[in-house]
């Protein structure tokens, strides 16, 4: 009897330890400091939402999602390196340096200045619907044909140089909503420049995931939403210039920080 009684103590006490031990380790990576850095585009950097401080012509604003991210979780250190106008040779060559082993958070969104958005969306708004199929098909071979490499490269070199890090790659919305508008550019061109979206978020899916990286669609978010809604979250052609075809400070907000708060 007293060696049963001196065997279920001792097993006893190994469960406790075992318990104590294994809710100190959870609590220990549950309380582990995070350290963010956020690259990426104009869409990254929050163009459209104001508020872009002393950031220059990167337009880093603090209603950006990034920001968003930042303010409500505290991290022990935020690298926001993300720019208006940013291609992926400038993130390699101009965003990636506080990335070290020590970063455990990387959001990037990335890819649509390479295929041409800005020229683009200048085309269609100024030029005739045959002038803007043709620069949509245009770029939709270029995401097809030679945007993957160049994210490959990108998100390669972050691997590289933040192989700790939980890395979240973000998407871009659909930019119209058809059959809601009868002003500006027609349906014809509005539902091109829509399936350029879809081919890049199809791509930058992909990409991402063979580098086991986590991707955050926004379409689904910006449903609803896109330019000719009713609740644009999305800005048409503004003044100034610059702000145009970019999420408002609601798209940021609404759109772009639920999915990131969702995968971070």
């Amino acid at each position: 009897m007293k060696l049963r009684r001196l065997t279920s103590a001792l097993a006893t006490a190994g469960l406790v330890l075992g318990i104590s031990l294994f809710g100190s380790a959870t609590a220990t990576a549950q309380e582990a400091p995070v350290a963010y850095v956020a690259l990426g585009d104009s869409y990254a950097s929050g163009v459209g939402a104001g508020n872009y401080g002393n950031s220059g012509s990167c337009k880093r604003s603090s209603r950006a999602y990034p920001e968003l991210w930042a303010n409500a979780n505290s991290p022990a250190s935020f690298h926001f390196t993300a720019c208006s106008g940013a291609r992926t040779t400038d993130v390699l060559s101009g965003q990636m340096g506080p990335l070290n082993a020590g970063t455990t958070l990387v959001t990037i969104s990335i890819g649509g200045n390479d295929a041409g958005f800005a020229d683009t969306m200048t085309t269609c708004v100024l030029q005739s619907t045959n002038s803007c199929l043709s620069r949509v098909a245009q770029a939709r071979q270029y995401i097809e044909n030679q945007l993957p490499s160049r994210l490959d490269t990108v998100y390669s070199a972050i691997r590289a140089q933040a192989p700790n890090a939980h890395v979240v790659v973000l998407g871009y919305p659909q930019m119209y909503q058809l059959g809601s508008c009868w002003v500006g550019i027609g349906d014809t061109s509005r539902a091109a420049i829509n399936a350029a979206s879809d081919d890049l978020s199809t791509v930058t899916a992909k990409r991402a995931a063979d580098h086991g990286f986590t991707y955050g669609d926004v379409r689904p978010a910006f449903s609803g939403h896109e330019i000719c809604s009713s609740n644009s979250w999305l800005h048409s052609l503004t003044w100034p210039i610059g702000d145009s075809y970019h999420p408002t400070a609601a798209g940021q907000s609404n759109g772009y920080y639920p999915v990131m708060r969702n995968l971070a």
